[in-house]
């Protein structure tokens, strides 16, 4: 099989779209050495990922349509997947091309882009405006969890036969990651028992709730500190610097290993998630999870995780508490965790997008 990718979410240093990318190419091209796999995206923005640079079939070129840049999916693009020879293009990132001359599969991540105030991220008006009608072109369309899919068929009227849930796994430990182009500088952690969060401090990852809650926590643990990871956000003018409080840019993955290796607990507040990733590679670097009860979440974390009514400042502060005060809990969702994210892998969800791949040949 010849697939084309969207690799446009590789041309930023970090991020949870870039993650799925890189890891899903990897997880396909080990697993099926006779496919091919082809990352494309347009002129201007093209860099070569790095992190796939060995495998031997998958491929990397600059496009040769340099006057089309500005109208890349319209026209660059069919150009593009016409002269590879493409059967299939898989759009990474609410995207697939204007015109379906080929099977395409589009992958919808959560629908943030709809959701009122606080949940929607910013820069997302062209999603807005596009994928209401870029959904009826896609042969198929992909998310992460049947909560999304079940939130898109009624939102846009999709037929539930065309989404198919396929859900993600943790990053192996150790590996390189995608986030390889991030701040990966060694820092020291900060002292212990210490919270941590990762993600981007966008306004639906509820950060100021989390550190009001840490703040009230330590009034019965005063050594209790709190740790934020991930790309700065609109929460950051909101966050004062204070004793037992760090704030930390985007970090490569031996570095995120070594952090959360020290974490008394995993804290996640967010109000709305398509997958929430970083949930699962907390659980499975053993790391207890304190987070909100979000349905996407709720549907990833099986039962393995505390969670709570997270815009209320005393529930996500009692269940703190209720975790690092007490060795049993900590143990008990240590073991829960690990349980539970063994059961993803990326060879599984290889597997399931090759499979929506063949089907969507099969219906086109």
């Amino acid at each position: 099989m010849r697939v084309a990718l969207d690799a446009t979410p590789l041309t930023v240093p970090f991020g949870g779209t870039r993650r799925y990318v890189i890891e899903l190419v990897r997880a396909l091209a080990q697993q099926f050495p006779g496919d091919e796999y082809h990352l494309v995206t347009d002129p201007g923005s093209w860099t070569w990922p790095g992190e796939v640079r060995e495998l031997p079939n998958v491929y990397a070129r600059r496009p040769p349509w340099g006057g089309v840049a500005g109208m890349w999916w319209l026209s660059g693009l069919p150009l593009e997947l016409k002269r590879l020879g493409i059967e299939v293009f898989h759009g990474t990132d609410f995207s697939v091309p204007y015109l379906p001359l080929i099977p395409s599969v589009m992958s919808v991540h959560d629908l943030s882009p709809w959701k009122p105030g606080a949940l929607r991220p910013p820069g997302s008006e062209r999603v807005r405006n596009r994928v209401p009608y870029l959904l009826h072109l896609a042969t198929l369309v992909v998310t992460q969890t049947e909560a999304i899919r079940n939130e898109l068929a009624g939102a846009f009227g999709v037929r539930r036969s065309r989404v198919k849930a396929i859900p993600l796994a943790p990053f192996e430990a150790g590996a390189p990651g995608p986030d390889s182009g991030a701040d990966s500088g060694s820092t020291a952690k900060p002292p212990r028992p210490y919270l941590l969060f990762v993600g981007a401090r966008e306004r639906r990852k509820n950060i100021v709730k989390l550190v009001e809650s840490w703040r009230k926590a330590k009034q019965q643990r005063p050594d209790l500190s709190l740790f934020l990871v991930g790309a700065p956000g609109e929460e950051d003018s909101l966050i004062s610097p204070e004793a037992g409080l760090a704030v930390h840019g985007p970090a490569a993955d031996a570095q995120m290993m070594s952090w959360l290796s020290g974490a008394a607990a995993f804290v996640y507040p967010s109000l709305y998630e398509g997958f929430g990733l970083p949930v699962l590679e907390a659980m499975r670097a053993g790391v207890p999870v304190i987070t909100s009860q979000d349905p996407a979440i709720t549907e990833v974390a099986g039962g393995a995780a505390v969670q709570v009514d997270v815009t209320s400042t005393d529930a996500l502060s009692r269940a703190i508490l209720r975790v690092v005060t007490s060795s049993e809990s900590q143990l008990k969702l240590r073991e829960q965790g690990m349980r539970r994210a063994s059961e993803f892998s990326w060879r599984r969800t290889a597997q399931r997008t090759r499979d929506v791949y063949r089907e969507a040949i099969r219906r086109f």
